[in-house]
């Protein structure tokens, strides 16, 4: 009986944790000795170190190869105790990456291919933009992306996704299609990012196994929120989020570097979510809801101290269900 009682408290899994889990990137890492790289790493404040591990951006999009092309499946527990393996599909949402010096990106590419996109080489002022028909011309003021914004380092490439869901292409695709006018975005290493550099991920779903009808929870959506610097890969932003913006997974912990296996792991450090019911994703007993409550408020803090407007964001938070 005693054995019995301890078994029935045991709680049920977290579908949240599960989610982010599954949905985590792990990429693998290399050293920059200080004699080779101290520009950049002294840039980021890393003047202290003898060496600084960091990643290629190109590996990061690798991570994203399978995932866009089947989905990524993550573990979900149903209210009746059934169990499905739900899939999700990521599509880049948002990203701006900072660098130490000015790079030179195409000044014609992506004319007219609804997409939100700009480079500091650009007069500092010009954005090629198209809002489809949903966007909120206020949600976005060219403006505040000019000389006079104050950030650590030069603003080589924003990017926020304004089109339906249903007419993007995953992210590998679009990172690529992107990369034409902006080859930094496969040839860059986290070490020459700033510690604003970061990117949000939308995740939406398109099937599981095995099926189950009428279950309106297998439908919610999420955004994640990444930092792609190497100065995040030691101290990070758990203070942000008390603890939980860096979840554990793959085995690596809290973000760091894994040092046996010469890898990092990144977790989001914020989350946003659209069409959430019930409570697969909510249950109390878990602390699945005060987790989400948490790392939404963690995306929110980030995306204001940074002056951004982030259209994903702005529609997940107006249109919860």
């Amino acid at each position: 009986m005693g054995g019995q009682w301890v078994e029935d408290r045991v709680p049920p899994p977290s579908n949240l944790q599960c989610f982010l889990d599954c949905t985590t990137p792990t990429v693998d890492t290399h050293i920059l000795p200080k004699a080779n790289g101290r520009c950049s790493a002294d840039a980021w404040n890393h003047a202290d170190m003898d060496s600084v591990e960091y990643f290629n951006l190109a590996d990061l999009w690798e991570q994203y190869y399978e995932w866009s092309a089947y989905g990524a499946g993550a573990a979900v527990q149903l209210p009746g105790g059934e169990k499905v393996v739900q899939y999700y599909v990521p599509y880049l949402s948002g990203m701006q990456l900072y660098t130490n010096k000015v790079l030179t990106a195409s000044r014609s590419f992506g004319e007219d291919n609804g997409m939100d996109y700009w480079s500091d080489d650009e007069d500092n002022e010009k954005m090629s933009r198209s809002w489809s028909s949903t966007s909120d011309e206020s949600l976005f003021n060219c403006d505040v992306l000019g000389a006079n914004r104050k950030r650590p380092g030069h603003l080589y490439f924003e990017f926020f996704e304004v089109g339906s869901p249903y007419g993007r292409v995953p992210l590998v695709d679009k990172v690529y299609e992107l990369s034409q006018g902006f080859p930094g975005l496969t040839s860059l290493k986290s070490s020459d990012l700033s510690p604003v550099s970061w990117m949000s991920v939308a995740w939406y779903p398109i099937y599981h196994i095995p099926y189950q009808r009428n279950v309106k929870d297998l439908s919610a959506c999420f955004l994640t929120y990444h930092t792609i610097s190497s100065s995040f890969q030691d101290h990070g932003l758990e203070t942000m989020t008390n603890g939980c913006c860096y979840p554990v997974a793959n085995g690596k912990q809290n973000g760091h570097t894994d040092k046996k296996s010469n890898t990092v792991s990144l977790p989001p450090f914020g989350l946003a979510a659209h069409k959430i019911q019930g409570s697969v994703w909510t249950n109390p007993i878990t602390g699945d809801h005060r987790k989400m409550d948490i790392l939404f408020s963690a995306a929110d803090s980030w995306l204001k101290q940074l002056g951004v407007q982030h259209h994903d964001f702005n529609f997940f938070i107006t249109h919860p269900m």
